[in-house]
């Protein structure tokens, strides 16, 4: 028996209202990366005639040429570089190593290290006790003090270890029974079969390490090691102030506004992490929840 053309049409509305509201949210969610974009290339009459957050009236580039325009830009994204590579191929190292060792049952004091681990989770030390920590460790002033006191996120570390934990035993008994040890099951076996999961990770380490910036203001003194988050903040400090080297004359032309170089500040700080989310968004919902699962 046939369905009937009004059923028909009922089904395929019922079917479309659910993707109507969350294409309603979705333009919702967009919207304000889209004002944020649209006011780093608006000028100041654009800006003022406040006529630029739904569509753009004027494209200009002056906001960009002072940030470009710092002397210690390219020295600064350097930095931030560096720290990224770095500091996220520390964390990976020491996150995948110590939740593989903790999915380990047999490890001798495995629920102390948990214990000790998790602990971090709710308490600290505090501000104080954590600069003298690095002061001693002699990390002032030095761009591994902004690696270093943060190589292990107990977060990932514990979901890490859970992922492990669901594997199936079976695959490292195969591999023991062929002779191998467990940095050669981690290499050769685990790490291979994890590599989208791993990745989630490896792009929530890399944010951190990108957006890096209240390390470098307690421990870093030389300009030549500031990050570029830091730059771009005395940047901004630099032009509602008076201070600095931009000059009363810049900032009073009416080509470039506090507001449009606090956007354009925005998208170039976020546009490399942009790039890199849309390659691997599909990683993240899976990743997650395989590793939230329960021993």
């Amino acid at each position: 028996m046939r369905a009937s053309p009004t059923s028909m049409s009922q089904r395929s509305w019922s079917s479309m209202i659910p993707n109507i509201i969350l294409g309603f949210f979705a333009i919702l969610s967009i919207f304000p990366f889209y004002t944020v974009l649209i006011s780093s290339f608006a000028s100041f009459d654009a800006i003022t005639s406040k006529k630029v957050y739904l569509f753009p009236t004027s494209f200009v580039l002056s906001n960009y040429k002072t940030i470009l325009s710092q002397e210690q830009f390219f020295s600064s994204l350097g930095v931030t570089v560096f720290i990224t590579v770095v500091g996220v191929s520390l964390n990976m190292f020491l996150s995948v190593t110590g939740a593989y060792a903790l999915s380990k049952k047999q490890l001798p004091g495995r629920n102390l290290f948990l214990s000790m681990i998790i602990f971090t989770m709710f308490f600290n030390g505090g501000l104080i006790p954590w600069y003298l920590l690095v002061k001693n460790l002699g990390l002032i002033d030095s761009l591994f003090a902004m690696i270093l006191p943060v190589g292990i996120n107990t977060f990932y570390l514990i979901i890490m270890k859970n992922y492990f934990n669901s594997l199936p035993e079976s695959l490292e008994e195969s591999a023991k029974i062929d002779g191998a040890n467990d940095i050669y099951i981690l290499i050769k076996i685990i790490i291979p079969i994890s590599a989208p999961f791993m990745a989630t990770f490896a792009l929530f380490y890399a944010v951190e390490r990108w957006n890096e910036w209240y390390n470098s203001l307690l421990f870093i003194h030389s300009p030549s090691k500031v990050p570029l988050q830091i730059l771009l903040r005395e940047l901004l400090i630099n032009f509602n102030t008076d201070i600095g080297s931009i000059g009363a004359a810049i900032r009073d032309s009416k080509s470039i506004y506090v507001q449009g170089v606090q956007m354009a500040s925005v998208v170039v700080t976020s546009l490399p992490i942009l790039f890199v989310y849309p390659f691997l968004q599909k990683h993240f919902a899976s990743g997650i929840m395989v590793g939230s699962l329960k021993e």
